[in-house]
């Protein structure tokens, strides 16, 4: 190709995309000509990107193109739609999407709790290589640290206290996926540990149903939260392996999106978890009150997903961007 012929035999067309692209009004016949000559331009694009890629050609026919494409598309706003389509399409689509990474990751993630727990609990050697008898009487007894850990402080700043830990968490499980997922090993590891050590050292010190009268109010949600989070990040690091029948620069695209759409329901979820574990866990309902209502939160969550996700995913939704929303994909030339 060359260069200077083409930008020469097409000058006239791309200035007269540019004045139309600027207009606000547009009479039907001008509207026409706009849709025609876009679609020219975004082909010139795809010519000159594939046969002569001059930076200064291909920025100024990215730009035509970009502008031209507002124009005749119409300018996207964010709209109360859009978020209500958000929490009802777009975020259960995703989670029942990935239902079969966070399911299994919830599932061992408890069974090796257990077996922490029981571990600790059958073995004293283990609790003192944890903490001193002391240290542990301290933690465990009445009044102890897990116990007073809900209700040391105000509800409201321990709620928000909580989230933001919580969402921390959350967002590292998500954040590290890129990195092939092995990071979230580590932090499932590192809850699953945690989880385990309170569960044993409690079972040892007898309490362990005071504990969970505790823990399951709000630790249903809260946990399953990082798992669906978990998932997700595992997800996306095996897409890093095997991005499937896609490119691996689109695969990754459009799983990066779906999880950053994520990001924002679980922090919803997780919101709603903080709240249980700072106004439900400590309040002076009767234990079987307190776990019914985390119980409930649990289930109306799980139905959400695979429910409404499963009804939401059948009609095409990924939780990825909606198609008017996602940048326009050139072919180019082999």
């Amino acid at each position: 190709m060359d260069l200077d012929v083409f930008v020469t035999a097409h000058q006239a067309e791309w200035h007269r995309l540019e004045l139309l692209s600027r207009r606000r009004r547009l009479t039907g016949e001008e509207a026409d000509e706009l849709v025609t000559l876009y679609q020219r331009a975004t082909s010139h694009l795809a010519q000159v990107q594939s046969a002569a890629p001059d930076p200064t050609v291909v920025g100024r026919l990215t730009t035509l193109v970009a502008r031209a494409r507002s124009a005749v598309t119409g300018a996207r706003t964010t709209s109360w739609r859009d978020a209500g389509r958000y929490f009802t399409v777009s975020f259960p689509a995703a989670l029942y999407r990935s239902r079969r990474w966070w399911i299994p990751i919830a599932v061992l993630s408890i069974l090796l709790s257990a077996l922490v727990g029981w571990w600790v609990a059958a073995h004293p050697e283990i609790r003192e290589s944890v903490a001193s008898p002391e240290q542990i009487s301290q933690m465990t007894k009445s009044g102890g640290a897990y116990e007073t850990y809900y209700s040391d402080h105000p509800a409201s700043s321990f709620a928000a206290q909580v989230w933001t830990n919580n969402a921390w968490i959350a967002a590292q499980c998500l954040i590290f996926g890129i990195f092939l997922g092995l990071p979230v090993v580590w932090v499932l590891i590192s809850n699953v540990m945690n989880l385990g050590v309170a569960l044993g050292l409690m079972a040892s010190a007898g309490r362990l149903d005071f504990f969970l009268g505790l823990l399951l109010p709000h630790g249903l949600l809260e946990l399953t939260a990082v798992f669906v989070a978990a998932g997700l990040g595992l997800r996306l690091g095996w897409t890093v392996i095997d991005p499937g029948p896609r490119p691996r620069g689109t695969a990754l695209a459009e799983e990066g999106r779906a999880v950053i759409g994520m990001a924002i329901g679980l922090t919803v979820v997780l919101f709603v978890s903080g709240l249980l574990e700072a106004f439900v866990t400590p309040s002076g309902l009767p234990t079987w009150a307190r776990i019914t209502i985390g119980a409930v939160a649990e289930v109306l969550f799980l139905l959400y997903a695979l429910v409404l996700g499963r009804r939401a995913a059948a009609t095409g939704a990924a939780g990825d961007l909606d198609a008017a929303d996602q940048a326009d994909l050139h072919p180019v030339a082999a």
